[in-house]
C-alpha cells in the first residue's frame, strides 16, 4: 500500500481523526517530524506547525528552528516557535534536562492547541520508538502496564506514524526528497534509550530480522491482556472504592478484607494513584492492627482508618497556616473554604450547618482564622468545662485526614470561638444581653 494510503487508513481506522479536525504538529526538523509534517500537508488536514528551541545545541538548535520555520513558510502553514530556559527550570525543579525539555513542550504544546482552536498534538514517534520504550520499560519493573509501548492515542496527543518502521521512515525521507536535520545527540550512548536503539535492537535483529514486526504483534498481545485484565479488576474497584468529597475515596475495610490475601489484586486496585506493591504489602501486614497508619504515593496518602481505607491528595505545600480577619472584612477564604460575614440584630436562632451565629460585643479584632494544633481546647456549646480538641475530635469519629481540614476562628485574645462546621464555643453563644450578631458562613 502507498505511504499516503498507509497514512490515512491509520489516522482514520486507529486515531480515529475525522475530517476537519485541526492539528498542531509538533517540529523538531528530524526526519520523523519532517516526515508527518509532509503527509499531514500532502492529505490536506488543517494544521500550524509548533517548534521547540530548547537552547541547548547553540547554532544546531537555530539552524533546526530555521529549517522547520522555512518549510511552514513555503507551504503556508502557520508557524509558531518557543524558545525554553531548558537548564533553568532543570535546575529549578531537580529534574533532569531530558524530563525537563518533556515538561516544557508538552506543557507548550497544550497551551498552542487551546489558542489555536486544534483537536490534537501531532508527535511524530514510529514503531522502533514504540519498541524501545517497551525494552527501556522491561529495565524499569514498570510491570504489564509498561509493556503496552506508546498508544497511538492519548487525551489530545496522537501519534500519526506509529505504524513506520526507522528504516521505513529513512526510505520515504530521501525518496521524497525532505529536508532533514540530524540532532546529534541521538547517536551518543550515554542516554539509554539510544544504547537500546544503537546496540541493543541490531542484536535482536541479528537473531531475528523481522525483529520489528514481532515485536509489534507481541506489544498487541500485552495491549490486549492488560485490556482483559482491566476488565476484571475495574468492576471490583467501583464497587469498592466510593468517591465522597472531590478526590477523597473511601474504602470499606471488611469488604475489601477478603481480598487482603491478594497482593497482585490488591496492588491493581490501587495502582491509579501510584501506590507500589512494596507499599501495599506494607499496609496488608498491619491491615488489622494499626489504625492511623498512613502510606503514600508521589502524589496521595492512603489513611489505614478503623473502618476504612481512605485516600486523597497529598496537600500543597504552603506556608499560609493562618490568615488576620478584620471588622470590616465581609468575605474572605481559607483553606478549601469560602466565608462571608455580616452584622445583624438579635434576632432568631439560625441552625444550619455551617453557620455559626456569635456574639458581636465579645470579639476582639483582628480576629484570626487557622488550622487546629496539638493542645488547643474550647468550651463545647451546651457546656461549662473545657474540653481538649483531640479528645473532641476522638468524641466525633475524626479520621486523620479531617482533623488535619479542622479550621478555627479564634478571637484576639486567643480564645476559639467556633470548630468551623463542627461546634461553636459555649462563651461566644448569643445571649439574652446579645444586641449585636456576627454571623459567618461558611461554604
Amino acid at each position: 500500500m502507498e505511504l499516503l494510503q498507509r497514512f490515512n487508513a491509520f489516522l482514520t481506522e486507529t486515531v480515529h481523526i475525522e475530517e476537519g479536525d485541526k492539528v498542531v504538529l509538533a517540529v523538531s526538523g528530524g526526519r520523523d517530524s519532517m516526515l508527518m509534517a509532509h503527509l499531514f500537508v500532502t492529505a490536506g488536514y488543517d494544521c500550524v506547525i509548533a517548534h521547540c528551541n530548547f537552547q541547548l545545541r547553540d547554532a544546531e538548535a537555530d539552524a533546526d528552528e530555521a529549517l522547520v520555520q522555512d518549510y511552514a513558510a513555503a507551504n503556508n502553514i502557520p508557524f509558531y516557535a518557543n524558545r525554553f530556559d531548558t537548564i533553568g527550570y532543570a535546575e529549578a525543579e531537580g529534574i533532569s534536562i531530558q524530563m525537563a525539555a518533556r515538561d516544557l513542550r508538552y506543557a507548550w504544546f497544550e497551551s498552542l492547541r487551546q489558542e489555536v482552536g486544534a483537536k490534537w498534538i501531532a508527535v511524530a514517534q514510529h514503531l522502533n520508538d514504540h519498541i524501545e520504550t517497551v525494552l527501556l520499560n522491561l529495565t524499569r519493573g514498570t510491570g504489564l502496564l509498561g509493556l503496552q509501548g506508546i498508544l497511538s492515542k492519548r487525551g489530545t496527543i496522537i501519534r500519526p506514524i506509529l505504524f513506520l518502521t526507522a528504516s521505513e521512515v529513512l526510505d520515504a525521507v530521501q525518496r521524497l526528497q525532505i529536508s532533514y536535520r540530524d540532532d546529534q545527540s541521538n547517536f551518543s550512548t550515554k542516554y539509554a534509550r539510544n544504547k537500546i536503539r544503537l546496540e541493543i535492537v541490531p542484536k535482536f535483529k541479528d537473531i531475528a530480522p523481522d525483529f520489528e514486526q514481532t515485536m509489534q504483534q507481541n506489544i498487541l498481545h500485552f495491549q490486549e491482556t492488560n485490556a482483559l485484565l482491566q476488565s476484571f479488576i475495574t468492576p471490583i474497584r467501583e464497587r469498592l472504592f466510593i468517591h465522597r468529597s472531590g478526590e477523597v475515596v473511601y474504602v470499606k475495610k471488611e469488604e475489601i478484607e477478603p481480598h487482603t490475601n491478594n497482593l497482585p489484586l490488591l496492588f491493581e486496585l490501587f495502582r491509579p494513584w501510584g501506590f507500589t506493591k512494596e507499599v501495599i504489602g506494607d499496609l496488608l501486614r498491619v491491615f488489622q492492627g494499626e489504625p492511623g497508619r498512613v502510606f503514600y504515593s508521589d502524589a496521595y496518602a492512603l489513611l489505614l482508618d478503623r473502618d476504612y481505607l481512605i485516600l486523597r491528595p497529598l496537600d500543597a505545600k504552603t506556608e499560609v497556616t493562618s490568615i488576620p480577619i478584620n471588622r470590616d472584612d465581609t468575605v474572605f477564604s481559607f483553606g478549601r473554604k469560602n466565608f462571608t460575614i455580616s452584622y445583624e440584630e438579635k434576632g432568631e436562632v439560625c441552625r444550619e450547618h455551617g453557620i455559626a451565629q456569635i456574639d458581636a460585643d465579645l470579639l476582639i479584632f483582628p480576629l484570626h482564622m487557622r488550622y487546629w494544633r496539638e493542645g488547643d481546647y474550647f468550651v463545647p456549646l451546651g457546656m461549662s468545662g473545657r474540653k481538649k480538641l483531640s479528645d473532641f475530635f476522638i468524641q466525633e469519629k475524626l479520621n486523620l485526614f479531617e482533623k488535619k481540614e479542622v479550621l478555627l476562628l479564634v478571637n484576639g485574645n486567643d480564645e476559639i470561638i467556633w470548630l468551623v462546621n463542627y461546634r461553636l464555643d459555649n462563651r461566644y453563644k448569643m445571649t439574652g444581653s446579645t444586641k449585636k450578631v456576627f454571623t459567618l458562613v461558611c461554604k
